[in-house]
């Protein structure tokens, strides 16, 4: 059953008197614990794509649903309240609050979706290989690390739906293989993740593999 659909979107940006169609009647639908990679080069409007689906930008044409309730074109309140009931977001930046230690940062998510699970804070810097990281702040990490600490907070609370820009960027391919059984116990229970990547090697693991180029969709 489809917990997300998208109805031939489009998305123009303007500068000046030039127009670029980043998004050129997109449509494509998830499905409850489908995992989707979204593959295409930079450019294709993969990001455009992911801020449209999530509520963050508005199309300029066609419509993302949640579980047949209407996303697209309804008040700031209303496709927050969806975002935080059913997303996951995980950003190429901006994941992570720097005044918080990274165990902070992730228990800070599971308080908003009202869980508190110290043990499983612990479980999640495990699995994308942080372990000893989870003292430290943001501004302290590398890139690969501070990638891995998105993630981890980002999937706390099991989002119904996560959608993640670039997951394994800067990480090595024994910490990828660490993220790939992330993303196979979300499948095992249930839950939805949406890949976007230019992986090979992660879009080999999802069950189905999207291509956008040029702002449209080649195949679904």
């Amino acid at each position: 059953m489809a917990v997300l659909d998208a109805v031939e979107l489009y998305r123009f940006f303007h500068i000046g008197d030039d127009e670029t169609a980043a998004l050129r009647g997109v449509s494509l639908s998830l499905d409850a614990g489908e995992t989707v990679a979204l593959v295409g080069p930079s450019g294709s409007g993969k990001s455009t794509l992911i801020n449209c689906l999530t509520g963050l930008d508005e199309p300029d044409g066609g419509w993302v649903s949640i579980n047949k309730e209407r996303l697209t074109r309804r008040s700031e309140t209303v496709r927050a309240r969806l975002r935080a009931r059913t997303f996951g977001i995980m950003l190429q930046s901006g994941n992570l609050f720097q005044h918080l230690t990274i165990e902070d940062n992730i228990m800070f998510q599971m308080q908003i979706a009202g869980k508190t699970d110290a043990k499983r804070v612990l479980s999640l810097l495990e699995a994308v290989g942080i372990s000893h990281r989870g003292k430290s702040y943001p501004p302290t990490l590398s890139g690969g690390e501070i990638a891995r600490a998105g993630l981890a907070t980002v999937v706390a609370a099991d989002p119904p739906i996560l959608i993640a820009d670039e997951p394994t960027a800067e990480v090595d391919a024994q910490t990828e293989e660490l993220l790939f059984e992330l993303f196979e116990h979300r499948k095992r229970t249930g839950l939805t993740t949406l890949l976007s990547t230019h992986s090979n090697a992660l879009a080999l693991h999802a069950d189905r593999i999207i291509h956008i180029r040029d702002g449209r969709i080649l195949d679904a």
